[in-house]
């Protein structure tokens, strides 16, 4: 258990809180002091909410003392990326399209978290809309990654994974296109899961693609975010995507420490042959699937889809939704839109309805064929990313230059799950992606929660006094300025 309170993890600080070991309003104030220490190094907020969370927290101080707690989230700080609407409190996708814009209801993942008596800190930054990259000509500045502040955290819940990796919230929700949630998680060294397609309602969240869009927890470990699910999770009948299935009473009842009787299948052609990884990265992933026999699971090679196409399917029908979205403000205020995203949605124009035809056929032929091959094997495991690079803006090309590994699973809309799996040569953290069957989350974070606690990555955190030196700078240099 950490010494440091914004270094516990949800599990830990849940336990302490609900046997009166810890105030609520102590976490808070924690979390609180630790963001206006070190954020100036990080932009992870674009809308702190403090006096609303401190407010929250003394009311679930005084309901845990009351009646004891209501969740495993009563009393625990979190945070929103700026793409979810909250009631009264400005929502803004990161865009000056939105800059004033103040929702009059709660999203849906924001009522599940109100109920549970959790603590809201603030809203974070994001890619513009979710989209487009790190951007410097949008409502605020990009990110920074807590590991080395000139390197990006990835996105677009950018700011989300840089918060929780550096003890500014103990969780966080984001959201999944394309890697959104797992490419943070994985560059911030932290645990992200992109639910199973639908399993999380998306009522109330600026969309990207309707069809790829999926809401889901970023926390520190594969257990904290079993507890997140099981608050999120759920049909809603408000969002046109939602799914009908049984949730598991506790997603954390599938946390047994082992991976015995399971198998897990790698699709080494994509690593291999189609998007190499380099040699660290590989190295990682072999020792990680080692654990993974030591644990007790089997581990085999299977054949997927060219990853190629995939990617292809996903652009092509990624960039039709979005500029379906935002064609609107595109005409009518384009300065009002970021270069990156606007360029992105220029491309969406071009596109024929043929073009999304044959993108949506061949959807559906890789998603059977994936599915195929979740029948002959319980998960799969294949690298997430590769470290974080340089935090620069990229050009709009970009988004065709490489093939992501986290793409497909958009497509096919399988649960996936990006967790820390060791660091580099320069400290920035490695990453391992775990993919289940449809709807089977449980077994995802069970893989997950094993491999966490079978390896040492967890007790390695963020140098938050070198953050805490670096927005002291940044602090002084705006006075100066």
């Amino acid at each position: 258990m950490s010494s440091d309170l914004t270094f516990l993890t949800i599990a830990e600080a849940s336990d302490l809180i609900a046997n009166k070991a810890l105030s609520p309003v102590e976490l808070t104030q924690a979390c609180l002091d630790r963001q206006a220490a070190v954020d100036d190094a990080l932009h992870s907020f674009l809308t702190p909410t403090p006096d609303l969370a401190l407010q929250q927290a003394r009311e679930a101080e005084t309901q845990i003392m009351r009646d004891g707690p209501r969740s495993a989230m009563h009393g625990i700080p979190y945070t929103l990326k700026d793409i979810f609407e909250t009631a009264g409190i400005r929502t803004t996708g990161q865009s000056r399209s939105l800059a004033d814009h103040v929702p009059a209801t709660d999203c849906q993942v924001q009522t599940a978290l109100a109920a549970a008596g959790g603590v809201l800190l603030g809203k974070t930054t994001t890619w513009e809309f979710a989209h487009g990259g790190p951007s410097w000509d949008v409502l605020g500045p990009p990110a920074h990654n807590p590991w080395n502040t000139s390197r990006h955290p990835a996105g677009s819940s950018s700011g989300s994974a840089a918060a929780v990796a550096a003890g500014l919230c103990l969780a966080t929700i984001g959201s999944d296109t394309g890697g959104s949630i797992r490419q943070p998680a994985a560059a911030c060294g932290i645990a992200g899961i992109k639910p199973t397609y639908g399993r999380v309602s998306r009522r109330g969240v600026l969309p990207n693609c309707f069809s790829h869009d999926h809401v889901g927890p970023l926390a520190w470990t594969s257990e904290d975010l079993a507890i997140l699910m099981n608050l999120i999770s759920g049909y809603d009948a408000q969002d046109p995507g939602s799914a009908r299935e049984p949730v598991p009473a506790d997603y954390r009842d599938a946390l047994c420490g082992d991976l015995a009787g399971l198998v897990v299948g790698v699709p080494w052609q994509w690593i291999d042959e189609e998007a190499p990884i380099s040699t660290p990265n590989r190295q990682a992933l072999q020792d990680a699937l080692a654990v993974m026999q030591d644990l007790g699971a089997t581990v085999r090679t299977v054949t997927l889809p060219p990853l190629i196409e995939f990617n292809d399917s996903k652009r092509v029908i990624a960039m039709t939704e979005l500029f379906s979205i935002h064609q609107a403000t595109l005409r009518s205020r384009p300065d009002l839109l970021g270069s990156s995203l606007r360029y992105r949605i220029m491309g969406g124009a071009l596109l024929r309805a043929e073009d999304y035809v044959q993108a949506t056929r061949m959807r559906a032929r890789l998603t059977a064929a994936t599915q195929h091959v979740l029948r002959e094997v319980d998960l799969l495991v294949l690298p997430c990313n590769e470290p974080a690079g340089l935090l620069q803006e990229g050009n709009p090309e970009s988004l065709f230059e490489s093939l992501s590994y986290t793409a497909p699973f958009n497509v096919s809309g399988n649960p996936a799950l990006s967790v820390c799996n060791g660091f580099d040569g320069d400290g920035m953290p490695l990453s391992l992606q775990i993919v289940g069957r449809l709807f089977d989350e449980a077994t995802v974070l069970r893989a997950g929660d094993a491999y966490e606690k079978a390896t040492p990555w967890r007790q390695r955190r963020p140098n938050v006094q070198g953050l805490a030196r670096e927005a002291e700078q940044a602090r002084q240099q705006a006075r100066a300025a």
